[in-house]
């Protein structure tokens, strides 16, 4: 008898067939392509509408939703005069907010034209999953409230055809991942074409005459375009179609490669861009962490070429108007490339015109104490090519400034020119449809279009607040328990065996929520420290807690596995599986409901790594309350009676003797404050004091953790100073890029001149009183330069029984009398305001129109 045997048909092509959508529906095609529809419910609202349950089976895409109905089902809603009519309205809706001036309107002219904002990874919805954790949610919210408020930013970045991974767990719970490719053509992307329909191409020169080319997807959001570089065309070879092939899923010469495609093919993309659309060129570039970093050189290279600029006349100019934003408090988080390969890419039959490698190779070089000659540092380059810097909250720039200080030698750690700007998160994106209703009924519209009001939180009633909490932690465990069951059935258990799951977790328990990415310092794994009193807390009949946990670790990271690992064994004890559960395949999806459900959002990580850590802020905005570390937005924003902070032994050098200690605080807090306040109830059965814990949250935190406020920042702070920066470098033939380079060159190569040679005091006798004035009088050599070149000023502050100076302000001495052989004498007054060990120094400081900061050329002389 002939054995049969079954073969599986693979198709040999594949590709999507869109939609023809009857005309009375055509306007649906603009609402499911603008990303609008991700955080405005009422278009979403409108395509659930066309079928409830078609909606739920392609995860809630209005794009996949158009592509899944029939024909038959599509002409009877063409058919439905009361569903073309909302359509019709839904529409008209789009377009008044594509067309109505936002609050960059009111800024005039000085604001720029249009800002590059370069980002390795965009969270913008789970429909286009192009980011891995953080960085990408938060460039998603930068696009989104910058179109809410009418900024005019372009988004670049690159087009991964697996994104990052999708994460499942295998029967012994050890992180899996899965890459499905992504159709590029089913997603709510465009591509930019030519005049003539073809795809409009970009291209690279790699090592070995080799040629990089890429096409240009572009995704709509809102009134934000996102242009996304894909490597995946017929003109590359098999290696170069895969270097946009996975997010973060390569090291060395692979990540290299991306880097370059994103900075300097970004570029060209955006002169592309422009070229076919006619939408202005920027005027700010802005790096997103300094994996776009190579954009600097190739605009220098269009400086170069364009302008017939030199290479530091080019620098200048390119500097004056690009803004760097560093994510990163430890130097093992920076990409770094050997000088070799920058050399390989940059060098030899690679080297840009009037852009010499070893010019190059300076911008990145660890030129420093503690710095590796040998590596190519990326978020140095950053620093170097941009003029305009900053960290993502306020104690993460002071971490920042202390991290990069060997650039500016010389200058104090709270002198270095990093700025802060604190992360915000986008409100109508992460606050639950249930919340936002609740704000409209009692407060207002305003509060969440455009903060307004969260100080009239009192205004909603108790029961209101705890019936809707209710609500959110009700869906959080059914999406849990739904979630749960997919990934048992996935790890190899059978139906029969998972009835356990419908008791998982309890809409009435206090619900504690973790979910992040799983590098070492966030530490995952610190409420393990002592499992007999976890469970205890868990399983305590008064006062139970309840654990939802999420998150992935890096395909790499073994140790990030294994801490997930540690975590689902603990999860699938009989004993506690009821009360803590682990999620796999952590995404925005996920996060909708896992936020908004949590009563409380637990944070601890190594304190300062945490840059600035947003989850928590999307927690608060939907009444949830922090436990976490002082560390990031936390440190700053924590007042003491929004939430609690755990206790950090900070300078216990035993890394696992602070765990214990840590974890210890964690345990005494959820048991001694945080569920003996959720289970105090009044003679209504509420929890008043939580309650009014929950409003003190919404009311002092809700207008600082907008992304509207964030952005609003840096457009004040950063991007309007660079576009007036950038225009004055380039007016006039680039007039002002030319003096400055000139200057800077002759300066450096006279700083040596520069001496502070005497300084005299007059004003105070032997018991100097608060008020009491001191004349200063400083005398200089500045060897070749004027007395314009320099700023000479005053130091003054606190001073230890060593004399070393803490500094707390500055005066500015001003130029009196000029001598022979290039000495001055400048003077001033300093005020004596303080009481104490009291000291001053007089230092020199270059000085020029051009410069963002004194400290920008790291040089200075101290007496």
């Amino acid at each position: 008898m002939r054995s049969l045997r079954c073969e599986i048909v693979r198709a040999i092509r594949r590709f999507t067939v869109r939609t023809v959508l009857p005309a009375a529906l055509a306007p649906l095609g603009e609402l499911a392509s603008n990303l609008r529809w991700s955080w405005h419910k009422p278009t979403r609202d409108l395509f659930e509408s066309m079928d409830p349950a078609a909606w739920a089976a392609v995860h809630r895409e209005p794009g996949a939703l158009l592509g899944a109905l029939s024909t038959e089902r599509l002409e009877e809603l063409a058919g439905d005069g009361a569903f073309v009519q909302r359509v019709e309205a839904a529409a008209a809706d789009l377009a008044e907010y594509l067309r109505r001036p936002g609050w960059y309107a009111e800024l005039g002219e000085g604001a720029p034209r249009a800002v590059a904002y370069f980002s390795m990874e965009f969270g913008i919805t789970g429909a286009l999953p192009q980011y891995s954790g953080g960085l990408g949610i938060l460039a998603g919210d930068h696009l989104k409230s910058a179109s809410d408020l009418g900024v005019p930013i372009v988004g670049v970045g690159l087009f991964y055809a697996t994104g990052y991974f999708k994460q499942s767990l295998s029967r012994d719970g050890w992180q899996q991942e899965t890459y499905p490719v992504l159709d590029p053509d089913g997603l709510p992307l465009a591509l930019l074409r030519e005049a003539d329909g073809t795809p409009a191409r970009i291209t690279v020169d790699l090592p070995g005459g080799r040629t990089l080319a890429a096409r240009i997807w572009k995704a709509q959001v809102g009134r934000v375009p996102l242009l996304l570089l894909d490597s995946d065309v017929e003109d590359n070879d098999d290696a170069a179609r895969g270097i946009t092939d996975r997010l973060y899923g390569g090291g060395g010469e692979h990540r290299l490669q991306q880097e370059l495609l994103c900075g300097v093919g970004g570029v060209r993309a955006l002169r592309a861009w422009s070229r076919l659309t006619g939408a202005p060129e920027p005027e700010v570039f802005h790096m997103n962490e300094g994996h776009a970093g190579f954009l600097g050189i190739e605009r220098v290279r269009e400086q170069v070429a364009g302008n017939g600029l030199t290479f530091d006349e080019a620098l200048e100019a390119v500097r004056a108007s690009t803004v760097f934003t560093t994510h990163t408090p430890v130097p093992a988080g920076i990409d770094r490339f050997g000088r070799d390969q920058i050399e390989l890419y940059f060098g030899g039959g690679n080297e840009l015109p009037g852009v010499p490698v070893q010019r190059v190779l300076a911008l990145g070089a660890e030129d420093f104490p503690g710095g590796d000659p040998h590596v190519f540092n990326m978020a140095v380059m950053g620093l170097r090519m941009a003029q305009r810097a900053n960290g993502v909250s306020q104690l993460h720039g002071a971490v920042s400034r202390g991290m990069f200080q060997g650039l500016w030698r010389g200058f104090d750690a709270p002198e270095v020119p990093i700025a802060s700007i604190t992360n915000g998160v986008h409100a109508p994106t992460w606050v639950a449809p249930e919340v936002v209703a609740m704000g409209r009924q009692y407060i207002g519209p305003q509060l969440l279009r455009s903060g307004e009001g969260f100080e009239k939180v009192d205004q909603v009633p108790d029961e209101e607040v705890w019936r809707t909490r209710r609500v959110l932690r009700a869906r959080l465990v059914a999406d849990a328990r739904t979630r749960l069951k997919r990934s048992w059935l996935q790890r190899g258990a059978s139906e029969a065996q998972l009835g356990w799951i419908k008791d998982v977790l309890d809409p009435d328990v206090l619900t504690i929520g973790f979910a992040r990415r799983v590098p070492t310092y966030k530490r995952l794994t610190l409420m393990l420290r002592d499992p007999d009193r976890l469970k205890q807390l868990l399983l305590d009949p008064e006062r139970p807690v309840q654990l939802v946990i999420a998150g992935k670790s890096h395909p790499a990271d073994e140790t990030g596995k294994r801490l997930i690992q540690q975590m689902v064994r603990f999860t699938d004890d009989p004993a506690v599986r009821h009360r803590i559960v682990f999620l796999p395949n952590y995404d925005i999806t996920m996060a909708l409901t896992l936020y908004p459900g949590c009563d409380v959002w637990l944070n601890n990580p190594l304190r300062p790594f945490e840059a600035c850590g947003t989850s928590g802020m999307k927690a608060a905005l939907n009444g949830g309350l922090n436990l976490s570390i002082l560390d990031g937005w936390w440190d700053e924003w924590f007042d003491g009676a929004n939430g609690w902070a755990i206790p950090t032994a900070d300078g216990v050098d035993d890394p696992d003797h602070r765990d214990d200690i840590e974890a210890a605080a964690l345990y005494d807090l959820v048991e001694n404050s945080v569920a003996a306040r959720f289970y105090d109830r009044d003679e209504r059965g509420l929890p008043a004091r939580w309650i009014e814990m929950v409003r003190h949250t919404l009311a002092s935190l809700g207008p600082k953790v907008l992304a509207n406020r964030m952005v609003q920042d840096y457009v004040q702070q950063l991007y309007v100073p660079a576009a007036t920066s950038g225009r004055a470098a380039l007016a006039s033939g680039a007039a002002a890029a030319k003096d400055l380079a000139a200057w800077k060159g002759q300066l450096r190569t006279r700083w040596s001149g520069v001496h502070v040679d005497h300084v005299e005091s007059t004003g105070v006798g032997d018991s100097p009183q608060v008020g009491d004035v001191v004349d200063v009088r400083a005398f200089v050599s500045l060897g070749e330069l004027g007395a314009d070149d320099v700023a000479v000023e005053v130091v003054h502050g606190r001073v230890s029984e060593s004399d070393e100076l803490t500094a707390a302000g500055v005066v500015p001495l001003v130029h009196a009398e000029a001598y022979e052989g290039g000495r001055h004498r400048f003077e001033g007054r300093l005020v004596l305001r303080q009481t104490g060990p009291f000291g001053y120094t007089v230092r020199i400081l270059p000085r020029h129109a051009g410069l963002a900061s004194p400290a920008e050329l790291g040089l200075v002389v101290n007496a």
